[in-house]
């Protein structure tokens, strides 16, 4: 067998990993006594050691200060909030002012609409790839006809046009110089979440922007995943959950983006108590004075036992080396499961993300040779014996190594049993 391709070589770089450490930060789920090779960080991260510790801490205080904690020491609740602001800029290229954790994703979804989806009888339509995460779908649909229009007419759709079903950029250039005089969003994901296939948001944003339409992003599968630039990339506005590559817990708050330069902008929004300017909140006023930035979206006071274990896992970012560092091992991981599935798994899988870098994400998609029966096969099989991927319907299964906590060795595995299960 070629050494590069070989449990020893495996073992190897897992030795001259930097970041090897930080796999002890998290808890792994246990399969047979042996840790699980658990490969759903795009679904759910695992718990960071410290999120207990956080959320304890904010029990304690509730437990001994009781409303005071919203004005006491330097977890006070009053602006919990901000602790988590300076670190989620830094994972999407943003400004401070420009990032809130707030709500749930598809909730921040609807808000931004409010804000940045303005149709006129001119400009009804908004522009999505085919094919986008139901929740993305549904909420646009509502939001087209909300305002009294069609999404049988108004909502653009942009098919694959690509072998394995990925969208190339030339498409998308099509689609908003054939429909620009209609557009009034262009939303489109970071990564789709079904084939990984990521997307250039500067590129996309300045044809939005050059067709006179918003551009929008749903960054679920992209925050914490590949180096974002919102602000550079002058994007309006993003959304995101912090639950997956953020490791932030099951239905964590999520974060949305407002780009500087609608920071004091008089734009429609739905408007919340949270979201007024912080210096005259408590004077209790009627008339909404929305604060500046990102954080004049907020509804209501942040849910802090919920916020807590996002804190924790944005210190373990920073501690890494934040985005660079964990690309850096993201890129290698992804790359030595590409080669062995390569040299080993061609008659068995295939590869449907797309093969460049900087198209790609840490997440490969794959589909298993023989059809969906045959793919859920494998699916079930690899859940039995402790290698956990993530089903995607009709036939699609995702395994993403995360930087943070997978290993060489946890990629070699699955190979190792997708071989024993094809008998190869």
């Amino acid at each position: 067998m070629n050494h590069a391709l070989s449990r020893t070589h495996a073992i190897a770089l897992d030795a001259a990993d930097p970041l090897r450490s930080f796999r002890n930060e998290f808890l792994l789920p246990r399969h047979k006594n042996n840790d699980q090779a658990y490969f759903c960080g795009n679904s759910l991260g695992l718990q960071p050691r410290g999120a207990r510790k956080a959320v304890e801490q904010v029990l304690d205080t509730w437990a001994h200060e009781a409303v005071e904690g919203h004005f006491r020491g330097q977890g006070q609740w009053l602006t919990y909030h901000e602790q988590v602001r300076e670190p989620l800029a830094r994972i999407v290229g943003a400004l401070p002012g420009e990032v809130v954790a707030m709500n749930t994703l598809t909730a921040n979804l609807h808000l931004m609409m409010v804000s940045f989806y303005r149709p006129t009888a001119q400009r009804p339509a908004i522009l999505m790839e085919a094919g986008a995460f139901p929740s993305d779908h549904y909420a646009v649909q509502s939001q087209i006809r909300f305002h009294g229009f069609n999404p049988a007419t108004d909502l653009i759709e942009v098919a694959p046009d690509e072998a394995e079903g990925t969208v190339s950029m030339e498409a998308i250039e099509q689609a908003i110089a054939e429909h620009g005089h209609r557009l009034a969003l262009v939303l489109w994901p970071g990564i789709q979440y079904r084939t990984g296939q990521a997307f250039d948001i500067a590129q996309i944003t300045r044809l939005a922007h050059a067709a006179g339409a918003m551009a929008g992003f749903d960054l679920a599968h992209a925050a914490g995943n590949i180096p974002l630039a919102l602000h550079d990339a002058d994007a309006d506005f993003a959304v995101w959950c912090n639950y997956k590559y953020l490791n932030a817990g099951p239905g964590a708050v999520a974060g949305a983006f407002v780009h500087q330069r609608h920071a004091q902008a008089e734009l429609p929004r739905f408007a919340g108590w949270w979201g007024h300017e912080k210096q005259t909140r408590f004077l209790m006023a009627p008339q909404f004075r929305p604060t500046p930035g990102a954080d004049g979206w907020q509804l209501s006071n942040p849910p802090i036992l919920a916020m807590a274990p996002l804190l924790a896992s944005l210190e373990l970012f920073d501690k890494a080396g934040g985005v660079p560092a964990l690309r850096a091992k993201s890129e290698k991981l992804t790359s030595f499961l590409e080669e062995l599935i390569e040299a080993r798994l061609l008659d068995t899988l295939d590869i449907i993300t797309p093969a460049e870098p900087e198209r790609r994400g840490c997440q490969l998609s794959l589909r298993v040779a023989g059809g969906r029966e045959r793919g859920r096969g494998l699916f079930d099989y690899l859940a039995k014996v402790g290698v956990l991927g993530d089903w995607r319907e009709p036939d699609v299964i995702r395994i993403a190594p995360v930087p943070l906590y997978n290993s060489f060795k946890d990629i070699y595995r699955f190979v190792e049993e997708v071989e024993m299960w094809a008998g190869v």
